[in-house]
């Protein structure tokens, strides 16, 4: 995984031609649909039992940066892959073209409701090619939910924290990026039951999720983003539960449709290769101008940071860090 490169006109041809035969962009979501729930299931590809994600340098990237992008795939958030979909291109030339990374692998996942829903969550692989468009539309749109402004975010924060391998931190030390994308609270706790059974691991009790996204920020950049989806838009609480697991990088986005463009300038801004200014000067460059204000409101307070809890790597290695 990881090799190739991106093709813009691979990409537009796939959707011109799925666009020609009514085929769906997620082709895979809309067979399951048709079939039974008893018969949902989640992808082999993205299955996360038993499994481990790597982020891997190569001779064509060797400087390998993870990207992780994982969707709340539930009720009215199913929109937003799509969303996503339309808009790869976008996201991966203003990481590439204008040199906010010089190899971004980007993997995208999906995230649900272990309470209530067949496939609780789906974890795809890190990409540096069009295969990254293929993993997308193999998500499942599940539509499900459990209905107590809950979903499953810290399930997905553990597999993130102990499930993935990068050469990015073992071998520099350096972050990947996890964006969180969805509109309601964590579980009140990470249930051993659900490790047992979505993610295959041995485990004899409950996890506190406070834990999880501490253990996860050692190694990540973590990001929420809220998209204006639902009545939990302007809700406190989800406000006040995010803002207290990650501080500043909990975002809200007026425009749902401006999700990549919000991705790709928080890293530059991370990065530290552009400033607020520059990065909305760039979506406007790219044709996104009107989804500059959208991200511009969304990244005001990351634009003036100066710095948020870091991890720097110890003298010990990568994988012993002193939190700032």
């Amino acid at each position: 995984m990881g090799h190739g490169n991106w093709n813009d006109n691979v990409y537009a041809a796939g959707k011109t031609f799925r666009a020609a035969k009514g085929e769906d962009d997620f082709g895979y979501s809309a067979d399951l649909r048709a079939k039974p729930r008893n018969k949902w299931k989640v992808a082999p590809a993205l299955d996360p039992a038993n499994a481990t994600r790597e982020c891997r340098d190569s001779a064509e990237h060797a400087d390998s940066t993870p990207i992780a992008v994982l969707f709340d795939v539930t009720g009215s958030m199913r929109r937003v892959p799509r969303v996503m979909q339309g808009k790869l291109g976008k996201l991966h030339g203003l990481l590439k073209r204008r040199g906010y990374l010089a190899d971004p692998q980007v993997m995208f996942g999906a995230i649900g409701d272990a309470d209530s829903d067949r496939v609780p969550l789906q974890v795809g692989q890190f990409e540096s090619d069009n295969r990254m468009d293929d993993q997308l539309r193999t998500l499942f749109l599940e539509g499900g939910g459990g209905g107590q402004k809950s979903e499953s975010y810290e399930l997905a924060a553990y597999f993130m924290a102990r499930h993935v391998v990068t050469d990015a931190w073992q071998k520099r030390g350096r972050k990947g990026y996890l964006f969180l994308i969805g509109d309601e609270l964590n579980k009140p706790a990470l249930e051993a039951r659900h490790l047992r059974r979505i993610i295959g691991d041995d485990v004899g009790q409950d996890i506190d999720p406070a834990s999880v996204y501490r253990e996860l920020a050692r190694k990540w950049h973590v990001y929420f983003v809220l998209p204006d989806q639902s009545s939990y838009y302007n809700d406190p609480e989800i406000g006040e539960h995010w803002s207290g697991l990650l501080g500043q990088n909990f975002l809200k986005l007026d425009d749902p449709g401006a999700v990549c463009e919000l991705i790709a300038a928080t890293i530059g801004l991370e990065e530290q290769v552009v400033d607020v200014d520059t990065a909305l000067a760039d979506l406007a460059d790219l044709g996104s101008a009107a989804e500059s204000a959208a991200v511009g409101k969304a990244l005001a307070k990351l634009g003036s940071r100066t710095a948020v809890t870091s991890a720097v790597p110890a003298p010990g290695g990568p994988d012993d860090v002193v939190l700032l």
